[in-house]
């Protein structure tokens, strides 16, 4: 390894709700001639990672180090890897890094882990390995030569982040949609993908968006957007909705709405019935998010009991006939175009971000993001 360090600081999650710790850890290494290492220099909290925290999944070995999204500079590289170069920024997009290699028995006894410690792919780390490296990083534009402060730079860089995720996941949303430029649509959820999903169809030409959810402070910033909220602590979606767009939006958009629905009553089929009633015959629905059965799960969030199970009229969506779509969305088919979005100033999707943190301020801020008390934080590492 060319690195002078041989140790990071890391946010692992040891299998216990509710508590995540900042760990010291080996530096990881080229194990392959495709891999590349990250030195982060940001890095955020998404929510998979407050699922995480929450005790929602069981199904992985622990401890690993949390997070799937960072961006940073390149300090290495292997053999094979040609579309980088060691200096190189770049954003580190889902589900693509390894933020510790395999280690040996003896390495992970020396740091009282056990022999079957595991960890996936982990961005919270000031280092993070990153196979098939070609194929699996974002470049970011270099702002070396155009005169732009430090501070600027860093500013565009939170955008630059979020364009590997949740802007991403946002805007794939509307297409799972089908949306299209002069369409209504109405968002279900009021999380960052959530907003994403408003600030996306803004930008592309909406002509009325409606963001429902419960939580005042989220359906504010959606409005600031221009967006209309609709609180459904305090009023009915389908009626108030259907008040202003009386033959329904073309476009539903269910962004795991769920998680606000569910705090006034356990159904498992509340949004899907309102999409379905609010969507205009023949329009689109689309959803992300992805739902399990977290009965038998130690998760203390408050849906732990809902299951992935829906029950639908199939006669009203008959009715309606619309276009339904779900699933994952790709985010390396959508993040080079809103990369260069941003370098043109036509996107800046930071303005999501509530706090920028230290490392060991993790668990503090998990707590808080638990809480529904941020939006999306990021934290910044130590860049020398």
């Amino acid at each position: 390894m060319i690195l002078n360090a041989t140790s990071m600081q890391a946010v692992t999650w040891g299998g216990n709700p509710l508590q995540v710790n900042v760990s010291t850890l080996p530096i990881p290494e080229i194990l392959d001639s495709t891999d590349a290492i990250v030195k982060v220099s940001l890095s955020a909290l998404c929510g998979a990672d407050i699922h995480t925290y929450n005790g929602v999944y069981e199904d992985k070995e622990v401890p690993w180090v949390m997070g799937h999204e960072a961006l940073g500079i390149i300090v290495e590289v292997g053999n094979s890897v040609t579309s980088f170069s060691i200096g190189d920024k770049v954003v580190v997009p889902d589900q693509a890094s390894s933020s510790l290699e395999d280690l040996s028995t003896a390495e992970l006894t020396g740091l009282g882990l056990g022999s079957d410690y595991f960890l996936t792919t982990g961005c919270q780390a000031e280092y993070v390995r990153v196979p098939f490296a070609n194929d699996n990083l974002f470049p970011i534009p270099s702002q070396s030569d155009d005169g732009s402060s430090k501070s600027a730079i860093e500013n565009i860089d939170l955008d630059y982040l979020l364009a590997s995720s949740i802007f991403a996941t946002g805007w794939g949303a509307l297409d799972l949609s089908g949306f299209q430029p002069g369409d209504s649509v109405a968002i279900f959820g009021a999380g960052p993908i959530g907003l994403m999903a408003v600030y996306s169809a803004i930008l592309r030409g909406a002509t009325r968006v409606f963001l429902v959810d419960g939580d005042r402070q989220r359906l504010s910033i959606a409005e600031g957007l221009g967006a209309m909220p609709i609180d459904l602590t305090h009023s009915d979606p389908i009626t108030k909705i259907l008040r202003q767009e009386p033959d329904g939006v073309l476009r539903s958009v269910d962004c795991v709405g769920i998680e606000a629905a569910n705090r006034l009553e356990l159904k498992e089929d509340k949004v899907l019935q309102n999409m379905t009633a609010i969507t205009k015959v023949g329009g689109g629905i689309g959803r992300v998010g992805k739902f399990h059965d977290t009965s038998d799960s130690m998760s203390t969030s408050p849906w732990q009991y809902i299951l992935p199970t829906f029950q639908l009229a199939m006669s009203g969506f008959f009715k309606k006939g619309p276009q339904v779509r779900s699933g994952a969305i790709d985010s390396a088919l959508i993040a080079p175009q809103l990369i260069e979005m941003i370098l043109k100033g036509k996107a800046k999707p930071s303005f999501i971000v509530s706090s920028i943190i230290g490392v060991h301020e993790a668990p503090e801020f998990y707590e808080r993001a638990s809480q529904h008390l941020e939006t999306k934080v990021v934290i910044k590492f130590p860049f020398s």
